[in-house]
């Protein structure tokens, strides 16, 4: 019998004897208001293991209801309340990059959950997206405060080198297909930039030309052609339909936060904190994953490649306001420095978050000389966190097996799958745009390509 087999036993006793014992205790669930206006939500359950999950949400849109969440859906939460184990997290005081107000919210809950409800033996730090980028700043900031932590599909390569890559998309679609018309940064009109950007990629996508031109943006930001996670991938040389994913992920997802939401970070930061001085365009294209694509769109649409990837070397750069520069520095890019066990958990076919984000990870990582403490795994699947309650849940288990043991053992997708398997049919679902579907347990092995534009604590 494997490690991760005896543990997942364990979890499963785990609920027998909660539920056994329930009656002896109630379950807590605790609310209130950190001193800066943020919210924090606790559960605890009758019988309590001793771990704690701090979970750290996503990225909310500014303006929209920001509640606090301490776990990214109801049926991993209500297994792991089952299983024992405390959960936690804070709305934090602003949304947007909240970055700067995250990581001490954070810390805070983890003061008000010692005061009610005491000290935990262990505990995890846990989150999606720019949670899963605010999971990794925790324990690089504080990591006396955490035993082990599970990023997911987060921003892991840092802010600046994720804004930069944005930036190169928006700069390639302004320059090809704007005309020059849309702000790329400095942005004055969020919702007139982004209406106009949304028309102009409509009207492009109408014709060969622009399909290139659009293939081109999305691959200098590495977006994948695969967007509907209850979709099989298309095959590699089907670069039409890659390029209508692409097509997707732009309008759907990517667009806003390029020529709207970037105003946001713009406004808290005091200025632009993105630059592309510097860059060579023709050699950035030669290292995407989309490279063959964009090259076989461009040819079938009879546009000359090296004359537009010359057209983008010869346009004006951007430079970034070096005060920008800094706050997005500060919030946050990674040294790289582990002292405690970090996994982390990627879909391949992630167009928000690319999944090469994770080979920027393991790159400092392994220059802090630290790379012994992590760990990647990775998801087959087209979506954003698009992860089951199952590949969640047996992720978690990996990493308290690597905390029972002290070693990583029985990392492979093969016993990873058979043991989110076996959690049911309930646990292995996705919400697919509003509709839950059945999705079978999809880890793999994997090697993401490099991050296209690397910035972290040796960059500087």
């Amino acid at each position: 019998m494997s490690n991760f087999t005896k543990l997942a036993m364990l979890f499963a006793l785990s609920l027998i004897i909660v539920a056994l014992c329930g009656s002896a205790a109630a379950q807590q669930h605790l609310t209130g208001t950190l001193p800066d206006g943020a919210t924090y939500v606790i559960d605890v359950p009758a019988v309590w293991n001793g771990t704690l999950l701090l979970y750290s949400h996503g990225y909310v849109t500014p303006g929209s209801a920001n509640p606090a969440e301490d776990v990214g859906d109801p049926l991993t939460g209500g297994y792991m309340l089952a299983a024992g184990y405390a959960l936690a997290g804070s709305s934090y005081a602003t949304t947007g990059w909240a970055v700067q107000q995250a990581i001490p919210d954070q810390i805070a809950t983890l003061d008000v959950f010692q005061s009610l409800v005491g000290n935990p033996t262990t505990t995890i730090a846990w989150g999606h997206s720019l949670g899963g980028m605010i999971t990794a700043g925790l324990v690089q900031e504080y990591p006396t405060r955490f035993n082990a932590a599970l990023p997911m599909c987060g921003v892991v390569a840092g802010g600046v080198g994720e804004w930069n890559g944005a930036l190169d998309g928006a700069f390639a679609f302004n320059t090809l297909v704007a005309g020059g018309t849309l702000q790329v940064v400095n942005i004055t009109n969020p919702t007139d930039n982004y209406v106009a950007a949304e028309t102009i990629l409509a009207e492009a996508q109408a014709t060969a030309q622009g399909q290139a031109r659009i293939a081109l943006a999305a691959a200098l930001g590495d977006l994948p052609g695969w967007y509907d996670p209850a979709s099989p991938e298309p095959s590699p040389t089907d670069y039409t339909d890659q390029q209508a994913n692409q097509f997707l992920w732009l309008s759907q997802v990517d667009v806003p936060f390029m020529f709207a939401f970037r105003a946001e970070l713009e406004y808290r930061a005091g200025g632009n904190p993105s630059f592309n001085t510097g860059v060579d365009y023709k050699y950035q294209l030669s290292r995407s994953i989309d490279y063959a694509e964009v090259q076989a769109l461009y040819a079938a649409a009879g546009l000359n490649l090296d004359a537009d990837l010359e057209t983008l070397n010869r346009a004006t750069r951007i430079a970034a306001d070096p005060g920008a520069l800094t706050y997005l520095s500060e919030n946050i890019i990674y040294d790289g420095q582990l002292t405690i066990p970090v996994l982390t958990m990627h879909t391949t076919g992630d167009g928000l978050v690319p999944v090469e984000n994770e080979r920027a990870y393991a790159k400092v990582v392994n220059e802090a000389n630290d790379g012994g403490w992590l760990r990647k795994t990775f998801v087959h699947r087209a979506g954003h966190c698009a992860f089951s309650p199952a590949e969640t849940i047996t992720a978690m288990q990996t990493l308290q097996l690597r905390l029972a043991t002290g070693k990583w053992n029985d990392l492979t997708p093969t016993d990873m799958n058979n043991e989110a398997a076996a959690l049911g049919a309930e646990f292995n679902i996705i919400d697919d745009n509003g509709t839950v579907v059945s999705a079978a347990p999809a880890f793999e092995q994997y090697r993401p390509l490099q991050f296209l534009r690397i910035y972290d604590a040796f960059s500087q």
